[in-house]
């Protein structure tokens, strides 16, 4: 019998397609994987994630204005956000996410560099708690694809980024082959379902990646999206045949 809450009890295939149903799928998975997701990451990339992540803050870092205002949104446990801080120490950072646990890891993080300029608070991608034309930049790493509708999410940071400001994401996508993509994703379905069961008993734990990344889109799109939404993109960067993503683009 599953338990209270199981993500078993969900049908992830109608959850991921309802933008109004998405987010009461996501939030309780982040919850759920939040203590382990850092490990994860590592692990399920072969330790690529550390390097994905180093060259979007050296991105990022290269190109906020001096004492900007940040935020990175879907911040999980922080990694990107303290890194960012790390690299560029006079820059506010706001460190936002909708996952109490996720959030709860990010504030330990925090307490264990007392001397870091962020700040973690809840905050949703969909409604940002921030003025419109406010931030100097902000930095999304996996975030747009588990956004209920992240077309909507983009709008969303355009209204909060001044213009000249900065956006830099890091995300999974639909690889342009066919045969790359049906082999990538097929990957990603079986060893995340193996993981999902050994780690947490719940195999949609993380072959939700598989399927998160079958209801979203091209690199290529994301960033036709972005010129469409008021962005001009500034560069893009593929991994692993267009499967990984990063993009820097500039607010118009």
């Amino acid at each position: 019998m599953n338990p209270p809450g199981s993500l078993r009890e969900l049908d992830v295939e109608r959850h991921l397609a309802d933008p109004g149903l998405r987010q009461a799928y996501v939030t309780p998975m982040f919850d759920l994987i939040a203590p382990r997701y850092d490990s994860f990451t590592r692990v399920f990339s072969f330790g690529m994630d550390r390097r994905w992540k180093a060259t979007l803050v050296a991105m990022a870092g290269g190109a906020i204005p001096r004492d900007g205002t940040v935020a990175d949104v879907a911040t999980g446990t922080g990694d990107l956000a303290f890194a960012l801080n790390n690299a560029r120490p006079d820059l506010d950072i706001t460190a936002t996410d909708v996952s109490a646990r996720m959030l709860a890891l990010a504030r330990g993080r925090g307490e264990r560099e007392p001397a870091k300029r962020v700040t973690v608070s809840a905050g949703d991608i969909s409604a940002l708690p921030f003025a419109a034309a406010s931030l100097d930049a902000v930095t999304a790493g996996y975030a747009l694809r588990n956004t209920p509708d992240w077309r909507a999410s983009i709008a969303e940071l355009a209204r909060v980024i001044r213009p000249g400001g900065h956006l830099f994401t890091l995300d999974f996508y639909l690889p342009p082959s066919p045969a790359w993509r049906a082999t990538f994703l097929g990957w990603l379905s079986v060893s995340g379902n193996a993981v999902g069961w050994w780690w947490h008993r719940e195999p949609m734990a993380y072959g939700y990646i598989a399927r998160s990344i079958a209801h979203f889109t091209t690199a290529g799109d994301f960033s036709a999206t972005l010129e469409r939404s008021g962005f001009t993109v500034a560069a893009t960067r593929l991994r692993l045949s267009g499967g990984i993503a990063l993009h820097h683009a500039i607010r118009r």
